[in-house]
């Protein structure tokens, strides 16, 4: 493969490890080989999610013979999420990847997701062909449409661990729970760039999947969580108050209702009598209450969003011209 020339900037590379002690020296190997072939500076940082195989004393002796690996190790297993929050935090790269320890991501493939990034803030990957078992894909496949769907950023894999961002991304991320699936989305919702590339996905060597059906429902729920903070993470009384002023509305249109009938029935009208057993009138108290309980709950939140994030803008700016740059005084 033909090499080019890129400049010396740091790049680092982050790898979530859970149980995976037999992949890892085979791994760090292919990371200082591309590095070396492609003239690359890297950073390798192996973040042990209490792992009980071995890995952190793989870990250690890889960290040992080689300056570019660094290892971090919790106590006990905190989740990708929080794995990835830490390698994240520990970056010193201008290039942040993200990527799987059990071997089924090519790190041959970093020369083009570099090549990939310029003009882009994030590159995903995608797993085209996939090495992994129907009952794993198919589900994974009406996932990502869905995903697609509610969020607005199309992307074929949103669940792919091979990803590449400028490290301005990753800094500003929160990922806690099953979020680090949905960095792309985060970072389109801030207002960055992403894109995707179709990467190779090798088969498993070693060990097994970390993943079940479990997953699948953590991640719906998750996504539930991403489409409403993308959506009204800073306008919260747009969403619940939207549902509660409708709520109240219709309880309040059955009330009147049951107005009219109380008042006919009293006036001895034909047709009309008590409505104190009428399903309706249930109904439209429940309406009304919760209606009026989402509404002040919208407010409570809009309230702690203002007092939070009194000192925070909720906008990013993507580049500015300022005479004061080019003449060197202010004028």
């Amino acid at each position: 493969m033909e090499t080019t020339q890129r400049p010396e900037s740091l790049i680092s590379v982050v790898v979530p490890v859970l149980d995976e002690a037999e992949s890892l020296p085979q791994l760090a190997a292919e990371l200082s080989t591309v590095a070396q072939a492609n003239q690359l500076v890297l950073e390798v940082i192996f973040v042990d999610d209490g792992s009980r195989d071995g890995s952190w004393q793989t870990i250690r002796e890889i960290a040992a013979a080689s300056g570019q690996v660094r290892g971090i190790r919790f106590p006990r297993n905190f989740g990708k999420a929080g794995a990835l929050a830490a390698g994240f935090d520990a970056a010193t790269g201008q290039t942040v990847f993200q990527m799987d320890a059990d071997l089924q991501d090519d790190p041959a493939e970093i020369p083009n997701f570099l090549d990939r990034l310029d003009g882009c803030d994030v590159v995903n990957g995608w797993k085209r062909k996939r090495r992994d078992p129907w009952h794993k894909v198919w589900p994974s496949r009406l996932f990502n449409r869905l995903v697609s769907r509610l969020t607005g950023l199309r992307l074929h894999d949103h669940n792919c661990g091979f990803k590449c961002f400028r490290s301005e991304v990753v800094k500003q991320m929160r990922l806690y729970g099953e979020l680090h699936r949905f960095i792309p989305v985060m970072a389109h919702a801030a207002g960055y760039r992403v894109t995707e590339m179709e990467v190779r996905h090798r088969p498993r060597v070693h060990g097994k999947s970390k993943y079940g059906v479990r997953r699948f429902f953590k991640g719906f729920l998750d996504l539930m969580t991403v489409t409403f903070l993308t959506g009204f993470g800073q306008r919260p009384l747009h969403f619940l108050g939207g549902f509660g002023l409708i709520a109240f509305l219709l309880g309040m249109v059955g009330l009147g209702y049951l107005a009219v009938c109380w008042l006919l029935a009293r006036l001895q009208v034909e047709g009309y009598g008590p409505i104190g057993e009428r399903p309706l009138l249930i109904y439209s108290v429940a309406s009304v209450l919760l209606g009026f309980q989402m509404i002040a709950i919208g407010f409570l939140a809009e309230l702690m969003i203002a007092l939070n994030t009194r000192h925070e803008h909720s906008y990013r700016i993507a580049e500015r011209t300022d005479p004061r740059d080019t003449k060197g005084t202010a004028p």
